[in-house]
């Protein structure tokens, strides 16, 4: 159960995708113009990771190693089939609005990059607190970005009015170059904290964020 939970909580900042691994940032630059967008595409991608963790775990003791990465596009394939129809079906308007990058799931190098270093070397509940962690995690990063640029760039959160009257918007943040210039500061943001958090303890501060080559632990088989 331990070990468990450890897989779970690693994803909401150890391994941050966005922030951390720096993974999935075509989504999480593109689709961030508002909050609601962020929170769309990062439940589609927990639907879809968290699936398909659990699915390749099920199944990886019978998958050919030479065909298992053909085998893992297949399997969230199918995923991202089932969420565009959902998304048809039950919020057409935030279809419209994430466009080509909801089927874009299927090749995001956050879905094969756990699929391959962890749910295909895991147990079952392993893979599925794995998946589930970092969707969560992917999630929280993707709607607090969007938050930051819909409350600078459109005055609000989630549609509504949170600044006051006769706040002028910066609308650079409702555009491309908003999405870069609030990731950075994300960035250099963990930064501190980490330098912070490291000096805390005696160690010795690190470079960056980032785990660079090894942060995704596909060399260490995901443990």
């Amino acid at each position: 159960m331990q070990q468990v939970v450890k897989e779970f909580t690693k994803g909401l900042w150890t391994e941050l995708p966005p922030f951390r691994l720096v993974l999935g940032l075509c989504p999480t630059l593109a689709v961030t113009k508002t909050a609601d967008n962020g929170l769309g595409m990062g439940l589609a991608v927990i639907f879809v990771l968290a699936l398909s963790n659990l699915i390749i775990s099920l199944v990886r003791d019978i998958i050919p190693k030479k065909v298992r990465i053909v085998c893992f596009i297949a399997i969230s394939a199918s995923l991202v089939v089932s969420v565009e129809l959902l998304m048809q079906a039950y919020a057409y308007p935030l279809y419209q609005q994430l466009g080509i990058f909801v089927p874009l799931i299927v090749v995001n190098c956050i879905i094969l990059g756990r699929a391959e270093a962890f749910a295909a070397k895991n147990t079952v509940p392993l893979a599925l607190a794995d998946g589930l962690g970092i969707g969560l995690g992917f999630t929280l990063s993707l709607t607090f970005l969007g938050s930051l640029r819909e409350i600078f760039g459109s005055g609000t959160l989630f549609g509504m009015p949170v600044m006051w009257d006769g706040f002028k918007p910066f609308s650079i943040m409702v555009e491309a170059p908003g999405a870069f210039i609030c990731l950075g500061l994300i960035l250099a943001a963990m930064n501190v904290i980490n330098r912070w958090q490291a000096r805390r303890k005696g160690l010795e501060a690190p470079e960056n964020v980032s785990g660079g080559c090894a942060a995704c632990r596909a060399c260490t088989g995901g443990r």
